[in-house]
């Protein structure tokens, strides 16, 4: 991690001024380095020390992101996604966690448990603040010409209004696995390679690993029940979305 606040280049402007982001950790140099360089690119910061005081935050403040360290004593970030996800009021606020660098198998579980991306510690300010912009940019489904309603029989992805609903019934998808379904169901009987499907639904700034989109796929074909079936895997290609 760089030892002193850093001065990023020119960035494009987010989707909306004025961000808020949730900061959760617990280190107190390292919040307050967070802290200093989003508020110095104009986003809104909001600080949380501990799991249990970022859950508060995220259903009192509404963050446009919350940014989560892993390790924290007490409620870990793990546990503090889940809870996030599991809650109608924050199920669809945007979650980067932030890991250690060795633990891949930590950044694997993060986004299994509904993480939109990950940061390695030690980061650059500059690596950070553009990761942030990256995602609020990916999640702004209004600006998406793409983002129209898609449907395949009962099933129905609707961008705009951040809802995946199967026989009617809301399924409860992170703003990545819903870019991700949106676009194998936009484009089904297609064939899209992994690093295309980085491309356009997690984004080419992101830290790939081998597992990133796997993990989203499987995570998808659970909540899908019987329909995530048809989420194919295309042996040595990638993945589609078949018909019936």
């Amino acid at each position: 991690m760089s030892n002193a606040p850093t001065t990023p280049p020119p960035a494009p402007t987010p989707a909306r001024a004025g961000h808020k982001i949730l900061v959760v950790e617990d280190e107190p140099d390292l919040l307050d380095l967070v802290v200093y360089n989003l508020r110095k690119e104009g986003f809104k910061p909001v600080r949380a020390e501990s799991g249990e005081k970022a859950l508060a935050l995220a259903r009192d403040e509404r963050p446009d992101l919350v940014l989560l360290d892993l390790m924290m004593p007490g409620l870990d970030g793990l546990e503090v996604c889940r809870r996030l996800r599991a809650s109608d009021a924050t199920a669809e606020i945007p979650i980067v966690m932030v890991t250690a660098r060795a633990e891949e198998s930590d950044a694997v579980v993060g986004l299994s448990v509904g993480a939109d991306d990950y940061v390695k510690k030690p980061f650059g300010m500059k690596e950070l603040v553009a990761r942030v912009r990256a995602v609020l940019r990916r999640t702004a489904a209004s600006s998406d010409p793409a983002g129209k309603v898609v449907r395949a029989d009962d099933l129905e992805v609707d961008p705009a209004k951040h809802e995946v609903r199967l026989r009617g019934v809301d399924v409860g998808c992170t703003p990545t696995e819903l870019r991700l379904l949106h676009h194998l169901v936009r484009n089904r009987g297609r064939v899209f390679s992994r690093a295309q499907l980085l491309d356009r639904a997690v984004g080419t700034d992101v830290v790939v690993i081998d597992r990133n989109i796997d993990v989203h796929v499987a995570t998808l074909r659970k909540k899908l029940d019987d329909y995530g079936a048809r989420i194919v895997t295309v042996r040595g290609v990638g993945y589609k979305f078949a018909e019936r």
